[in-house]
């Protein structure tokens, strides 16, 4: 869905977001203060760099050797750094080269601060496309996880000669009353816990943070608002490379109405339901989505 991390929140689902809050945390990658840097770990390196596309300085993280590229887009306000540490640390580095960007405004993409004009999906859509073709690859697998799995849905669809397959998770391609309903509910971030904020105020401070998630409830309604609520349902139909939807049936966010959607509208798509996973499945089931996932991208 739309919403990021928002099972850490605790408005709608206390014990769910709980859970969740301290799982993600324990996976934050070690931030770097240069434009470039290798942090080493078990399995390699994981290396910081900057590239200027669209006029802006975006940040990605690249890890591995591997002759299949695979990109990896974070979820509203999320980053590499917060988002995707055990796919950075525990993707085979043999077989995958593995980047994950920071949107514009996002994470160690600023400047600039964060705005959000009606289609901020279909700019992050355009910024990530460019940053993929300045980084020389001709082709990758887009792992899309929430607001980035919205983002890997357009590109898909704008872009399908990019694109080799295409992961989702926690998706939404349309807002519905129930989006609108949550999201509202969680606007006020001093009614989050102390632990709860934590993940994000390390990044961005609480100031930054606290307005820029207000901005994004408030787009996010605008969508329902003033496109009828779509997403990108269009996109759909265009997708041609092989799709897995991922979805925890126990995900406080994302009803199951949105993966159902998906999986009817992308033809060669295949839609597994985890029975006890949540909205950041990734996290709290690392090992198993990996292999989920590296099975899924190596299946010729």
């Amino acid at each position: 869905m739309a919403v990021t991390r928002l099972a850490r929140l605790g408005v709608l689902r206390a014990d769910s977001a709980r859970c969740l809050c301290g799982q993600a945390s324990r996976h934050l990658i070690t931030n770097s203060t240069s434009s470039f840097s290798s942090s080493a770990n078990g399995n390699g390196s994981i290396q910081s760099e900057k590239k200027e596309v669209n006029g802006v300085q975006l940040h990605y993280e690249k890890t591995g050797s591997g002759d299949h590229a695979v990109f990896l887009l974070p979820g509203a306000l999320g980053c590499s750094r917060t988002d995707f540490g055990p796919q950075l640390e525990k993707l085979n580095k043999e077989k995958f080269t593995v980047f994950c960007w920071d949107p514009r405004g996002y994470g160690k993409s600023r400047p600039p601060d964060r705005d959000w004009p009606l289609d901020f999906y279909g700019r992050d859509a355009e910024d990530a496309t460019a940053l993929i073709k300045a980084l020389g690859l001709s082709q990758v697998s887009l792992l899309g996880w929430s607001d980035g799995g919205n983002t890997a849905l357009i590109m898909a669809g704008r872009y399908p000669e990019l694109c080799r397959k295409l992961v989702v998770w926690g998706s939404n391609t349309y807002v519905c009353d129930k989006d609108i309903e949550f999201t509202e509910a969680i606007r006020d971030i001093n009614k989050w816990s102390d632990g709860m904020k934590k993940p994000f105020i390390d990044v961005y401070g609480e100031a930054y943070f606290c307005e820029q998630w207000g901005r994004w409830v408030d787009a996010f309604h605008r969508i329902k608002h003033k496109n009828n609520g779509n997403v990108c349902r269009d996109q759909l139909p265009k997708i041609v490379c092989p799709t897995l939807i991922i979805h925890g049936q126990l995900d406080p966010i994302v009803v199951q109405e949105h993966p159902d959607y998906i999986h009817a509208n992308i033809r060669h798509s295949r839609l597994v339901n985890w029975p006890k996973a949540k909205h950041n499945l990734h996290l709290r089931y690392a090992d198993d989505f990996n292999k989920t996932v590296e099975d899924f991208l190596l299946d010729p």
